[in-house]
């Protein structure tokens, strides 16, 4: 399984890195292979100062050894080794009418002392931090989702639509970090789902992503905007470095598994805000987004 999703993230990559140069016509993205002196690497390839993405990445990465304590204490495991392998990509366009989106699909086993396989299991999604609600881009991309996720059970869009609402939240701003998509975590075989299935429905959102963003992209990226409208971006940029910082595994776990940390904070934003104690004007676009982001919502029926 880890040779099959290895392939496949490979071959994602390349998929996903042409189609933004495509968009953004102007930069291309630079590659970075790297290895890890505990075992594994990866490939990062950022996109900086384009005509549309400010800053971007998108990276694989494979990575196996001795399971930190740290991370064995969490899974409580002990003597545990690892493997992990994944495609993780942030874009952060100039345009503030564009949104800025994540994605990641990754697959994960833990071995014993004999080297025998103890778990495995899949993990990943999909979602959108507009920094100006335009709320048909929201229902584009969460259809997408759901249509992908209908594919493989009716059941899946609404579960991992609400992972993905309580997952990306700011509990110390009382916010959510945009409008959601998807997200899903320890998917493992089960009576009624095999690795395979969970392959076929990973790689099946993974397949979506173009689908859900490029369009957005294609429809915002030569909107006008002012410099006001660059501050609310950048001040909301901040919000989303704190989640990635403070709350987000991914990062943790990449930080505690001695990781490469330029890739690891690859998804960070070129230029942030922080003021002080900030509120939007009453009645503003600005506003609008934010009341959305302290309620998730239904953006499309089950």
């Amino acid at each position: 399984m880890k040779k099959q999703f290895v392939a496949y993230i490979r071959n994602l990559q390349n998929e996903i890195t042409s189609a933004l140069e495509e968009i953004d016509g102007k930069a291309k993205f630079v590659e970075d292979k790297w290895t890890r002196k505990e075992g594994g690497g990866g490939r990062t390839r950022v996109i900086e100062n384009g005509n549309v993405f400010e800053k971007g990445g998108v990276n694989i990465s494979e990575v196996h050894g001795k399971l930190p304590e740290s991370m064995q204490a969490y899974f409580g495991v002990k003597d545990a080794d690892f493997f992990a392998c994944g495609l993780s990509l942030v874009l952060h366009p100039t345009n503030p009418m564009v949104p800025t989106v994540h994605a990641n699909w990754r697959y994960f086993e833990m071995y014993n002392a004999e080297g025998t396989i103890v778990d495995s299991w899949f993990g990943g999604g999909q979602d959108l931090t507009p920094y100006y609600l335009f709320e048909e881009d929201a229902i584009h991309f969460h259809t997408v989702c759901k249509t992908a996720c209908d594919k493989h059970d009716s059941s899946f869009y609404k579960a991992y639509k609400k992972r993905c609402d309580e997952y990306f939240y700011n509990t110390h701003r009382n916010e959510a970090r945009g409008v959601g998509g998807l997200f899903f975590d320890y998917l493992k075989q089960t009576e009624t789902m095999t690795m395979e299935d969970w392959y076929n429905f990973v790689t099946e959102v993974g397949n979506s992503f173009l689908e859900s963003y490029l369009p957005i992209v294609k429809k915002r990226k030569d909107l006008s905007f002012l410099k006001a409208n660059r501050d609310w971006q950048e001040i909301r940029r901040g919000r989303y470095v704190e989640f990635n910082l403070v709350h987000d595994k991914g990062t943790l776990f990449g930080l505690k598994t001695n990781g490469r940390i330029e890739s690891i904070l690859m998804s960070l934003p070129p230029h942030v805000q922080w003021r002080y104690d900030h509120h939007p004007e009453e009645g503003s676009e600005e506003e609008k987004l934010v009341k959305i982001l302290q309620q998730p919502k239904d953006w499309i029926s089950y």
